[in-house]
């Protein structure tokens, strides 16, 4: 019996000397990970060679302003940028810096100044995050060879970044400083904390509620007093666009992407350990990334101009997207694969895409529609949104009129590349703006929206989107819609109204110019000269493979020039730059006159198109504008056989000879039809206070749904269709049904 007990506390103790041996061992492998990671990076050496000659006695460089420690400056942050790519030589074995006393030296001054100096940013970002994770990882590269006492010294500074650091907020924030902290605990070897922060990292991937659920008012019921969400919001929304703040600015190209990248690093550090992260919230990463940030993105690469706030003030930031994010991701799952491969080849191999998709973030009012060829977005705000990230740290000082419906095109992905310095800031594409001496101060760019009628109904693939929209900068209103199909979109305008003495534009477009600008008025075609010119009964316009039509002859006003600015006049940050720099730059656009009254537009954007083909009318002819007045803003595509229509009340439109649709409530609408029959509809509610759409057609109609009846009305030979709308987290969204 003795021996029998032996043996078992034997077989209990080998199990848990195994589970300690194991846990080991995968802390170590995570830290043998990280540390393949900071290696990566390539070594130059003639860079190290200047670092080592340059560094002064007090552990300082040259050319580095020690002393401004503003948002603005804090050029600190390239010292510690030194310190790592030093660390980085001397530990590669390709470097003949390796193992070097010269460098190591360098490495010594230059950690002891930051330590007996600990520079605080006044920006918290710095402090809590940028100075924590350059430091860790400086101590992951060489802090074993370093002197004690400076090792000590710097453990404080490092430890600024922990999971309950003020900074660290629910979303993007959290994760990246959690990040740190699991990469510090790699260095000191504590395995508990280690475990505690890598739990928290996974327990981010979440989707963040509005206020108005913890209260039980659901998304369409929130009270005044909460419209701007000061009760929450961070993180993933429900339909994959990101929150960092709580001012429901859409935020996925900026801190959404570097809370992705930030979990899949550790995904893929952890991966087939013990502390690996669940499938579940694995899954959930790769479709925020599929569905929220790639379909941002223009042709899952490039980053789409309508999505970025302040970054757009810095140079390269909407150059392409590389694959490290995606490579993570496949080291980790097979889910959604094929997606992550195929958005893969087209950013390392330049492959063709594939991608079709029209989406709505309802929580965001942002739009996105991708084929093929093109790519365009919309970006709006309302009630329950801002307009625009505050310009943080003085960048994006001219953002005001940027979510106007701002609609930007692509064909290439680089039509807009560091256009910023010079681009007219009241005339953004897609945006009715009133034209001003100068725009107001940038403490005046944030506005909260002051309209509910902001939304998109789409069923994957085609959509129509409607604002009914008052500029919280100016006495300007508008109605204004898109619709969208596959070789075309038509945008309408009606309602335009100003009540100040000043011209009123909407902007068709403004890209960098890359070729002729060639014109067709009144059916005579002409390749237009360099210059700013208005032009009258214009039929079309054609420029770098996208054309403009125009249903009815209009007046455009049309610029084909140079363009003269600099960075520094939308960034303030000291490495910001003052040269002037010139571009030439393609402007078209529609002027509604001075103190606008009930002004109207009409336009189609013919993207990935020939001259050739614009000239054979073909979109032109596919498109018949049903309505386009305040109150009710439709086109129909003949090709396709499809209806799209924005109510911003109830109201009816003639469809075909025999059909007619009468919504009785404000809402977006799809029908598709087989001839006369009604085949599918599609409708969303941009007020967000409908819990059903019900609308009428005339035409008999017997079936019945899950989340939708119908009720044949013989005397009036009209079919009521009642359908079922998404609510709470959901509402905004659309809905489709088959008959």
């Amino acid at each position: 019996m003795n021996k029998q007990k032996t043996l078992i506390l034997s077989f209990i103790l080998l199990g848990l000397l195994h589970n300690v041996f194991a846990a080991s061992t995968d802390f170590e492998m995570i830290k043998k990970r990280v540390n393949e990671t900071l290696m990566q990076s390539s070594v130059n050496d003639a860079e190290i060679e200047n670092l080592v000659n340059s560094i002064r006695e007090d552990g300082t460089w040259p050319g580095i302003n020690y002393e401004d420690v503003s948002n603005e400056g804090f050029e600190h942050r390239n010292h510690l940028g030194n310190m790592v790519t030093l660390a980085r030589a001397f530990k590669a074995k390709s470097s003949k810096f390796h193992k070097n006393k010269k460098v190591k030296n360098a490495i010594e001054l230059a950690l002891k100044n930051w330590v007996d100096n600990d520079y605080i940013c006044q920006n918290w970002w710095h402090n809590q995050i940028g100075t924590p994770n350059n430091l860790v990882h400086l101590m992951l590269l060489v802090g074993d060879e370093l002197p004690k006492d400076l090792m000590e010294k710097a453990q404080p500074i490092i430890g600024r970044a922990h999971i309950d650091a003020p900074g660290a907020r629910p979303g993007g924030d959290r994760i990246k400083i959690a990040g740190i902290q699991a990469k510090n605990m790699l260095f000191v070897g504590d395995t508990e904390t280690f475990n505690k922060v890598v739990r928290v990292i996974e327990s981010e991937i979440k989707f963040s509620e509005w206020v108005g659920a913890e209260y039980g008012y659901g998304f369409r019921h929130i009270p005044s007093g909460f419209a701007n969400r000061e009760m929450g919001g961070r993180g993933i929304q429900y339909d994959y666009s990101f929150h960092h703040r709580v001012d429901g600015v859409n935020n996925t190209l900026s801190y959404g992407t570097g809370y992705a990248d930030a979990f899949a690093e550790w995904v893929a550090y952890t991966a087939e350990t013990e502390y690996a992260f669940s499938e579940e919230k694995i899954n959930q990463l790769v479709d925020y990334y599929l569905d929220g940030i790639c379909k941002h993105l223009i042709f899952g690469k490039y980053p789409d101009p309508g999505a970025k706030n302040r970054s757009i003030s810095r140079e390269g930031t909407l150059r392409p997207f590389g694959s490290s994010i995606i490579s993570k991701l496949l080291t980790s799952t097979n889910y959604r694969k094929s997606e992550l491969e195929e958005i893969k080849n087209t950013r390392d191999n330049g492959a063709k895409s594939t991608l079709s998709h029209a989406t709505f973030y309802w929580h965001s009012e942002h739009f996105s529609f991708q084929r093929p060829k093109w790519f365009t977005s919309v970006r709006m705000y309302s009630t329950r949104t801002h307009n625009m990230e505050v310009p943080y740290n003085s960048e994006g000082l001219l953002n005001h009129h940027r979510g106007d419906g701002a609609n930007h095109i692509s064909r290439t992905g680089d039509e807009h590349f560091d256009l910023a310095p010079v681009f007219d800031y009241q005339k953004v594409p897609g945006a009715t703006i009133m034209q001003k001496p100068e725009l107001p101060a940038p403490n005046e760019i944030q506005k909260l929206g002051s309209m509910d009628f902001v939304g998109a109904v789409t069923d994957g693939i085609y959509a129509a989107v409607g604002i009914d929209f008052r500029s919280p900068h100016d006495p300007l209103v508008a109605r204004k819609s898109w619709f969208f199909f596959d070789d075309e979109y038509v945008c309408l305008g009606a309602g335009i109204s100003c009540k100040q003495q000043l011209p009123v534009v909407t902007t068709v477009n403004q890209c960098l110019l890359r070729d002729d600008v060639t014109l067709s008025s009144g059916n005579n075609k002409s390749v237009v000269e360099r210059g700013e010119n208005e032009f009258e009964i214009v039929d079309w316009v054609f420029h770098d493979g996208i054309g403009y039509v125009f249903p009815e002859p209009a007046t455009v006003e049309l610029k084909n020039s140079a363009e003269t600015g600099s960075w520094w006049r939308i960034n303030k940050q000291s490495d910001s730059p003052k040269d002037q720099i010139s571009l030439d730059v393609f402007k078209l656009w529609l002027n509604h006159g001075q103190r606008a009254s009930e002004e109207t537009y009409e336009y189609i954007v013919v993207p990935a198109t020939t001259m050739a083909d614009l000239e054979k009318n073909s979109s032109k002819n596919n498109i018949e504008i049903l309505s386009n007045t305040p109150e009710i803003q439709a086109v129909k595509h003949s090709r396709l056989n499809m209806c799209q229509a924005v109510f911003y009340k109830g109201g009816e439109l003639q469809l075909a000879n025999s059909v007619k649709l009468v919504s009785y409530n404000p809402g977006n609408v799809i029908l598709k039809m087989n001839g006369e029959k009604i085949t599918e509809i599609s409708v969303s509610d941009p007020n967000r206070e409908l819990f059903r759409f019900t609308l009428s057609v005339s035409s008999k109609i017997e079936k019945n749904g899950e989340n939708f009846n119908t009720v044949w009305n013989s005397n009036e030979g009209t079919t009521q269709i009642s359908i079922e709308l998404p609510k709470d987290n959901y509402a905004g969204d659309s809905v489709t049904i088959q008959l």
